[in-house]
């Protein structure tokens, strides 16, 4: 059952109302993509603290009139690519708007940045919380830096 505004975990309980939608949507589509529940919701509430302390005052008021979050399909999965996606390393690429964060096999970055110092940080922060690793490319597609995470 998908959660919703009325029914989420207990741990978002303290989360303000636009973080509070913000961690649900994650957290939905984090789980409908195959991750397990218990995994999800931490990555989610804090994916979705760092998002708020980073977006602009109009992109929380967009996404709070945004509507409800979004909720997961009822077969569980909406998406081409599932569960191996928490295991796949971040990366960051160069994109027609700035720099991308994106995940490796992902066919659609997560995030898009002006600039390159942003991505970065983004995607280190993905690749620690999931416990995987960062490839940071060059703007010609050479391989500049990579870092892991992996814990184990």
């Amino acid at each position: 059952m998908p959660w919703t505004l009325n029914d989420y975990p207990s741990s978002m309980k303290n989360l303000n109302d636009v973080t509070k939608k913000k961690a649900i949507d994650i957290a939905n589509s984090m789980v409908d993509e195959g991750y397990e529940e218990g995994r999800a919701i931490p990555i989610a509430i804090e994916q979705a603290k760092e998002w708020r302390k980073n977006a602009s005052k109009s992109e929380v008021e967009t996404y709070e009139k945004s509507g409800k979050p979004i909720e997961r399909s009822e077969e569980g999965k909406k998406y081409e690519n599932n569960p191996e996606r928490l295991e796949e390393g971040e990366q960051v690429v160069k994109h027609e708007e700035g720099w991308a964060v994106k995940s490796s096999n992902a066919k659609q970055p997560s995030n898009v940045f002006n600039n390159k110092n942003d991505a970065v940080k983004r995607a280190r922060e993905i690749a620690k919380n999931k416990g995987t690793s960062l490839t940071i490319y060059k703007a010609d597609g050479t391989v500049e830096e990579k870092q892991s995470y992996n814990e184990k």
